[in-house]
C-alpha cells in the first residue's frame, strides 16, 4: 500500500508543473489546450500498453466505470474552466481545491476504510496552507454576482473527489483504461473548443515544448499514477497530501523566477507539510511500531 501511495503522490508532484507549463504554452484557449494535451496523454497510455500486454487483454469493463472515468476527467476540467470564466480566479481556485478534503471525509464511506481524527486534522491544515497560497496574502471577496462561478467550482471539487473515491471501488480494472478516458476527454474538449473558442496556435518551439510536456506529465502520466494511488494506496493520506500541489506549484514558479519567496510561502509550507505528516501518521509510524513489537516478541 505504501508504494501505491507514493505512486499516487507522483501525480501530485506532476500537477505542480501545471501552472508553469501552462503559462509557458502561450495564449491557447483552455479547451483547445485540453484537447491537445489529453491527446498526448492518450499516447502515453498507448505506449504503456506495449509494455503491459497482459493488461491490454483486459476483461470487459463495466459501463459504470466508463461513466465514472470520462465524467471525472472531462467533467473536472469542464467545470473548472467554467468556474474561472464566471468567478475571480482566487475564490474559484480555493473552492475547487476542496477536493482533497472531500476525498479524506468521503473515504469514511468506502468499504474497508476507517476515518481517523488525524486524517481530518491533516486535511484541514492542508486547506489552511492552500488558502495562503491561492489568496496571495489578500482577503477573499465572495460576491453574489459570481454565484454561478462559485457553484461551478464546487461542482468541480465534487466531481474530482467522487471520481477518485469511486475508482477505488473497481480495483480489478487495470490502469490502462485511463488511456481511453484521456481519449474521450480530448474529443469532448475539442467539441467544446469548436463551439466556444477561437483557435490560437503556439507561436514558437518553446511553447510547443511546453504543450508537449503538459501532455506527457500533468495531463498525461499523472492521471495513470493517480489511478494506481487511489485504487491501491492509502486514500486518506493521498487526499491530505494532495494539498501539496499548490505549494509545490508555487515553489516551482519561484525556482523559475516567476514568483518571489515570502513568509507566507514558508507558513503555507509548514501547514501543508505538517498536515500531510499528521494524516500519514499511521502509515509513517505504524509499520515501525509493528516491527518493534514483533522484534520484542
Amino acid at each position: 500500500m505504501g508504494r501505491a501511495t507514493l505512486i499516487g503522490f507522483c501525480a501530485v508532484a506532476m500537477w505542480a508543473l501545471l501552472a508553469l507549463l501552462t503559462d509557458a504554452s502561450g495564449t491557447m484557449p483552455p479547451f483547445q489546450l485540453s484537447a491537445i494535451t489529453f491527446a498526448i496523454g492518450t499516447c502515453v497510455g498507448l505506449v504503456a500498453r506495449l509494455f503491459m500486454p497482459a493488461a491490454a487483454k483486459q476483461e470487459p469493463v463495466p459501463a459504470i466505470v466508463w461513466v465514472i472515468g470520462i465524467a471525472g476527467l472531462f467533467g473536472y476540467h469542464f467545470f473548472y474552466f467554467t468556474a474561472l470564466r464566471n468567478a475571480p480566479a482566487v475564490e474559484a481556485s480555493l473552492i475547487a481545491y476542496l477536493w482533497p478534503l472531500l476525498i479524506v471525509l468521503g473515504s469514511a464511506l468506502m468499504p474497508g476504510e476507517k476515518l481517523a481524527w488525524n486524517h481530518v486534522a491533516g486535511a484541514l491544515l492542508g486547506l489552511a496552507g492552500t488558502f495562503l497560497i491561492v489568496t496571495k496574502g489578500g482577503g477573499l471577496a465572495f460576491d453574489a454576482r459570481y454565484g454561478f462561478g462559485y457553484a461551478m467550482a464546487a461542482v468541480c471539487a465534487v466531481v474530482w473527489s467522487s471520481y477518485s473515491l469511486l475508482s477505488r471501488r473497481f480495483p480489478s480494472v487495470p490502469t490502462t483504461i485511463v488511456t481511453w478516458f484521456c481519449l474521450a476527454t480530448s474529443v469532448l474538449s475539442l467539441v467544446c473548443h469548436l463551439l466556444l473558442e477561437q483557435t490560437v496556435w503556439p507561436q514558437n518551439s518553446g511553447q510547443w515544448l511546453a504543450v508537449l510536456a503538459l501532455g506527457l506529465m500533468p495531463v498525461g502520466a499523472a492521471f495513470y499514477a493517480w489511478d494506481i494511488g487511489v485504487k491501491r494506496g492509502n486514500i486518506q493520506v493521498l487526499g491530505a497530501a494532495s494539498y501539496a500541489a499548490p505549494l509545490l506549484s508555487t515553489l516551482v514558479l519561484i525556482a523559475a523566477g516567476f514568483a518571489e519567496p515570502s513568509l507566507r510561502i514558508l507558513a503555507a509550507c509548514v501547514l501543508i507539510t505538517g498536515g500531510a505528516v499528521l494524516a500519514a501518521k499511521s502509515l509513517l509510524f505504524g509499520k515501525r511500531a509493528t516491527v518493534e513489537n514483533g522484534a520484542g516478541a
